[in-house]
């Protein structure tokens, strides 16, 4: 009898992964922005054709949110996406100054290693390869295990349209045996140069560890603060059009509201007839047993289901026009569940003094998961949203608009981003929307202007000892004497 070791075969395969794509990177490295254009280009365009297939299969592997709205998602993605990275230059000379005399050329960092998440499967691994090709880089994926095959399925697609029309073998490529053994191996890996970490926080500690660059769109924990000038209905409909897409299972979607005392009861109705439940104190603590186990973790089994079904295993019935469960909370604490992230149409709701005592509990939502992700505010008063905007220690701040089509850059002009970072708090390297311009190196390049003789003189600013100028007339190029001067003025003035 064959006895196969799952994690000896996958740290195996993710060696040979990794020198493949650095073979692979090294080629793709020398062609210019037009003709990974072209492959980019190609590739949106079959994936497109796949993108209702691809929908369906992701909703039925992972049992996570709806296909109608993962729909929207993947072509999102491919049509904003595809028009935002026309006419972009990410390698080559990106940028020319001629008055300052300086070039900016964008070089490829390498190789990168990524992980997506179960709950957006398809759209994050169509957004991370496209990013990866428009700027030069070899991407190898490692598989979530709950969207392997939806995942490896879409790489399948990409790789097929990019490898037609010239990309170098290797340059895409995926885990096949997944485990946590290959996916260390990958990151641990010498020619590895970044690890995009999108929402997949099990394997955020092995990435530090590794050492290398880490871009980490984390989980998100962001509140929505309702402040007394806001447009009420529309904040309200934000909130529930945005809570609900895909049954919450976004990490930019609002998980509080913060609502200013004096409107909190026209906030209160507006959110019921917009389908909002407000649970019972008891409701409230009989679901909220659900949502995470015992060790802290969320339960996965209530992930991105609908507040039906989440009511029902609670032990409580609500209408079918019902679209989203709400609890009113006072306190943010570690061992609540209303005060984390809730990846269901399920959202706490704060009543505040007013928008400083709002301000303070944002903070504390958002400091409770530690990754300053996201934070939308519904204000009129330009003064509260730039203290906002001042204070807050968050990845991102989005203005009277809802928190998953803004942060996706939707509704806003962000750039359009399936991998959010949430670095604000020190987890990752950047909080921006992740573009193909995070994953180059600029070089920068700058002709001489001025010769040394001129520095020198404007900084000492003194009359030279007789035949001083002479002997630098004579050695215009002598960097050495003149440096001497300097340097004599310097300890001088020292004295």
């Amino acid at each position: 009898m064959n006895i196969i070791d799952n994690d000896l075969l996958s740290m195996q395969e993710a060696r040979i992964l990794v020198e493949n794509a650095r073979e692979a990177q090294k080629k793709l490295a020398t062609f210019p922005q037009s003709k990974l254009d072209e492959i980019v280009e190609r590739m949106t365009e079959e994936i497109e054709k796949h993108i209702i297939e691809l929908s369906k299969m992701s909703h039925e592997e992972t049992e996570y949110g709806k296909w109608e709205d993962k729909r929207i998602k993947n072509t999102f993605i491919c049509s904003y996406l595809r028009e935002r990275l026309r006419n972009m230059n990410c390698v080559g000379i990106i940028k020319r100054d001629e008055e300052q005399k300086t070039m900016d050329v964008g070089v490829p960092i390498g190789v990168i290693v990524a992980f997506c998440p179960a709950t957006s499967p398809v759209s994050t691994t169509i957004y991370n390869a496209l990013i990866a090709i428009k700027s030069g880089n070899a991407i190898i994926f490692s598989p979530h295990p709950r969207g392997k095959k939806t995942i490896s399925k879409t790489i399948d697609i990409l790789i097929r349209a990019a490898e037609g029309y010239g990309l170098p073998e290797g340059a895409i490529s995926y885990l096949h045996t997944v485990t946590r053994s290959g996916s260390v191996e990958l990151m641990n890996h010498r020619d590895t140069s970044l690890i995009m970490n999108t929402g997949v926080p099990g394997m955020l500690d092995l990435a530090y560890e590794s050492g290398k660059p880490l871009i980490y769109g984390g989980t998100g924990n962001g509140p929505a603060f309702i402040e007394r000038t806001a447009d009420i209905k529309q904040a309200v409909k934000d909130i529930i059009d945005s809570k609900t897409f895909d049954n919450g299972v976004l990490s930019a979607a609002e998980q509080s509201i913060v609502v200013d005392s004096c409107i909190a009861s026209e906030v209160k109705s507006e959110l019921q007839k917009n389908g909002g439940y407000f649970m019972s104190e008891d409701e409230s603590e009989k679901l909220g047993s659900l949502l995470y186990k015992a060790d802290g973790s969320l339960d996965v089994d209530y992930i991105g289901k609908s507040p039906q079904f989440l009511a029902k295993r609670a032990g409580f019935n609500i209408s079918d026009e019902i679209k989203i469960l709400i609890s009113q909370q006072k306190y943010v604490s570690a061992n609540n569940p209303y005060s984390k992230e809730k990846l269901c149409p399920v959202i706490s709701m704060y009543i505040e003094d007013d928008w400083m005592n709002a301000c303070e509990k944002c903070i504390e939502l958002l400091l409770s998961e530690r990754q300053g992700h996201t934070l939308v505010i519904h204000s009129n008063d330009e003064e509260v949203i730039r203290q906002f905007a001042l204070k807050k220690p968050v990845g991102r701040i989005l203005v009277n608009t809802p928190g998953v089509f803004g942060s996706m850059g939707v509704t806003t002009n962000l750039f359009p981003s399936m991998t959010l970072g949430s670095g604000s708090a020190g987890k990752g390297m950047t909080s921006d929307n992740v573009s193909p311009m995070n994953l180059i190196y600029i070089r920068k390049v700058g002709y001489g202007v001025r010769r040394m003789k001129e520095i020198i003189t404007s900084i000492t600013n003194v009359e030279e000892p007789q035949g001083s100028n002479d002997r630098l007339n004579n050695n215009e190029n002598d960097n050495e004497e003149l440096l001497k001067m300097l340097l004599k003025k310097i300890l001088k003035e020292l004295k």
